[in-house]
């Protein structure tokens, strides 16, 4: 098979440089800032930006850590822990396009709780519902992430409750799922579980049948509906995943950057028994189409030795190479759509999002005709 090299975004190669440079001078907090603004895109960022953490005062410093290994695991322990009290940032805002059927809704758990906004279908009393839970991307929210996915226009088309759960800036920063942190990558606990619980509330609300139950996500949002797909399967019957990475691809921030490379950690972690969707461009900058693949592979590992079939088309403007798994005239296992010239950015979306590309395949009509084909 023959191999492509990816060229890599010079900005987020700064940005790891600085935060690099930060850790050997023990400056944590401007560490933890410079990877922050890495994991959203950004690449490096203004010295003042970084340093806005920075405590003053005349009280004594704590010795600095010694070593890179010591940095590194206090940069872990100063993690903020997904339970906590609600703030101002970890509400959801109103937007003045919402309609009377788009509101902020909290679930609250033993977990913990979790800002949202819900879109519900205005004759959804007559429908056959399923439910979509839409994750965002770094820096982004649920108005931003619905606009840009048009996601409420197909809700009304065909029955969808469709949930934008919400990630507080108290649980990172840059508003990313935390994907790479093992305390959110297994069951039971953490991020998994507060947005299991959530779609688990929203089925029995709204009476939805648990195969009609479906995560979607973009990038660190992508990667958190992989992690569900795998310790959830029981909850969500399929996934989409836009460029994403496959679960346990990181266990901490600097093999997340490995990961979103394009070095990857071997895994075996993303084998999940639920049918999925995945999108990724050939020239993402931010994360390496390789991840897609591997999110493909995985997929298909789980289901046994399923047949693979591979279409070309030109679709809105771009050329897309669409792999597909399965038995037979059964509905496909797993589809890859690799988009040629495809950046970092949901495929078919509104400008009026953040992180969308307008041409190409629309992939929120792709996924929802995936979803509900079995």
């Amino acid at each position: 098979m023959t191999q492509r090299t990816f060229a890599m975004n010079p900005r987020f190669h700064a940005a790891i440089g600085e935060a690099m440079n930060r850790l050997r001078t023990s400056d944590v907090t401007g560490a933890t800032a410079a990877i922050q603004h890495a994991l959203a895109g950004r690449g490096s960022m203004p010295s003042a930006a970084a340093d806005s953490g920075t405590q003053s005062g005349d009280s004594p410093e704590a010795p600095p850590a010694r070593g890179l290994r010591a940095i590194l695991q206090k940069l872990r322990q100063e993690q903020a822990s997904f339970i906590h009290a609600p703030s101002q940032g970890d509400t959801v805002t109103e937007d003045e396009r919402d309609r009377e059927n788009f509101r902020a809704r909290r679930f609250q758990s033993a977990v913990g709780s979790l800002a949202y906004k819900l879109y519900v279908p205005s004759d959804h009393a007559d429908r056959n519902l399923a439910l979509v839970v839409m994750l965002h991307g770094c820096t982004q929210s649920p108005n931003d992430f619905a606009h840009g996915t048009r996601m409420n226009v197909l809700a009304d088309e065909f029955g969808l409750i469709v949930a934008y759960p919400v990630q507080p800036k108290s649980a990172n920063a840059q508003g990313c799922w935390n994907w790479f942190d093992p305390r959110h990558q297994r069951r039971g606990a953490g991020e998994p579980a507060l947005l299991a619980g959530l779609a688990q509330e929203l089925a029995s609300e709204f009476k939805i049948d648990r195969n009609r139950v479906f995560v979607a996500g973009l990038s660190a949002g992508g990667a958190m509906a992989d992690v569900l797909a795998s310790t959830y399967p029981e909850v969500f019957s399929v996934a989409g995943i836009h460029s994403g990475l496959p679960h346990g691809a990181a266990c901490d921030v600097m093999s997340a950057f490995a990961a979103m490379k394009g070095n990857a950690k071997a895994t075996a972690q993303g084998r999940s028994p639920i049918r999925k969707i995945i999108f990724h461009g050939t020239a993402d900058a931010t994360v390496h189409p390789s991840n897609g693949k591997a999110v493909f592979d995985l997929a298909g590992s789980a289901q046994g030795t399923p047949a693979e079939f591979q279409t070309d088309a030109v679709i809105n403007g771009k050329r897309v190479t669409r792999s597909l798994i399965g038995h037979g005239d059964a509905p496909a296992l797993a589809e890859h759509w690799l988009i040629h010239g495809g950046t970092h950015a949901w495929s078919g979306g509104d400008r009026s999002g953040s992180y969308t590309d307008a041409t190409g395949p629309d992939a929120s009509r792709e996924m929802i005709r995936f979803f509900l084909e079995a």
